[in-house]
């Protein structure tokens, strides 16, 4: 009955286990985009601040059913680079949205 309470973790002290194995910090990477939708046109601006190229691609999505979607080739961006991708629908746009690649 006394005040303290019980840990979460029943093996778990409140120290680090040296002995435990964890996993490496993740490696930062991937260019930050920008996307913008002006009624048929979209545009995005990818900056990549990290030291490994990126490969980015852009997708969009057309609101009319008759209307091809469209995925842009892809863009590499290299370290401290920033790339513009254009693309259009016919008529209006639903949705864009990039998509990233690891570049070894």
């Amino acid at each position: 009955m006394g005040g303290e309470a019980a840990p979460a973790d029943p093996d778990s002290d409140g120290y680090a286990d040296p002995d435990r194995a964890t996993d490496p910090p993740a490696d930062p990477s991937g260019a930050a985009c920008r996307t913008t939708i002006e009624g048929s046109r979209t545009v995005a601006y990818c900056h990549n601040p990290y030291p490994y190229a990126d490969l980015v691609r852009m997708h969009t999505e057309c609101a009319r059913w008759w209307d091809v979607d469209a995925d842009t080739a892809p863009v590499e961006v290299a370290p401290a680079q920033t790339v513009r991708i254009a693309d259009r629908c016919w008529r209006e746009v639903r949705a864009v949205w990039i998509t990233h690649q690891k570049v070894r």
